[in-house]
């Protein structure tokens, strides 16, 4: 697949994820953090383009199994991170960019969808302690937390890069670790099952009747029903986390922003949210590697077969 439309695509999906509204408690075109606002999502999706593309091309040039390794997957991540920070001071897309760039590759080498999940399980599979490292580095560039939470590979700590070299640990073995906490941790090291299996047919299905704001977020609702966000449960613990998802379940219950009253039932749940500051930060992360597959699908002709 041509790589400058992948990178179009991941470009595309990152504006479209936070342009949608009201998509509850998270940064929409009508509702800003004090600390970031709408616009540096918008700068975010598109500064990250040439390392989408890079990528694209690395997955086309290095698509034989014993090449793999050679995408440099963390580095790239790591790239696309470091180009964000130059234009905005806070994280605004470290959990897209970790979603979109195995995304991206793969989609460089691929043909279909079947394909598509294929490749990103056999290029996470591929990763090296170097991706790993590399991975800690972006982490601390975008001043996150959350993933690497053991005593022995704590992300903050110092020493930690250098274990991972030495033990041999690579950024698959390391997101293992973390995936029983982090959703992006687990959709990362298992094919992607949230963006391709609950997200992405959300999306698909509604855009074409509805448009793509309703699809993006009905697709937002979809997950955080199903999924209970991990930004939410690390801030305040699992239970509240649950209980956001009960919310998103009852809303979708009513038909979500699909509805009769649809829209003014999502922004009073939104309001909620923000009231409580409740933000479901990665819910938000894989509805924009949902809505990315679905673009590779509808505008690349990237079919099941």
């Amino acid at each position: 697949m041509d790589p400058e439309f992948v990178a179009k695509t991941a470009q595309i999906a990152s504006v479209l994820e936070v342009s949608g509204y009201p998509k509850p408690g998270n940064v929409h075109r009508t509702h800003d953090f004090d600390d970031m606002i709408f616009e540096d999502f918008l700068i975010s999706g598109v500064v990250i383009g040439d390392t989408m593309k890079e990528t694209a091309e690395r997955g086309l040039k290095y698509c034989r199994s014993e090449s793999l390794p050679k995408i440099e997957l963390g580095k790239l991540i790591k790239t696309a991170v470091s180009q964000t920070n130059k234009w905005i001071a806070n994280n605004t897309n470290l959990g897209i960019v970790m979603l979109l760039t195995p995304i991206a590759a793969a989609a460089g080498m691929s043909s279909n969808l079947v394909q598509l999940k294929d490749n990103i399980s056999r290029i996470m599979d591929s990763t090296t302690p170097q991706d790993a490292a590399n991975l800690y580095d972006a982490i601390n560039i975008a001043d996150a937390g959350g993933m690497g939470e053991r005593d022995d590979l704590d992300v903050g700590n110092d020493s930690a890069k250098d274990e991972l070299l030495e033990k041999g640990i690579n950024m698959f073995q390391v997101l293992d670790i973390s995936s029983g906490w982090d959703m992006l941790s687990y959709e990362l090291t298992n094919g992607m099952p949230i963006s391709f299996e609950t997200g992405f047919p959300v999306f698909r299905g509604v855009k074409p009747a509805h448009g793509t704001n309703s699809a993006t977020v009905q697709t937002f609702l979809t997950i955080l029903s199903r999924y209970p966000d991990t930004l939410i449960s690390r801030k305040y613990g699992k239970k509240r986390a649950e209980n956001v998802s009960g919310d998103a379940k009852a809303v979708l219950d009513e038909g979500g922003i699909l509805g009769s009253d649809g829209f003014s039932r999502v922004a009073r749940f939104d309001e909620k949210l923000v009231q409580n500051r409740l933000n479901p930060g990665t819910t938000a992360d894989l509805t924009a590697s949902s809505i990315m597959i679905a673009l590779l699908e509808e505008f690349g002709n990237l079919g099941s077969e």
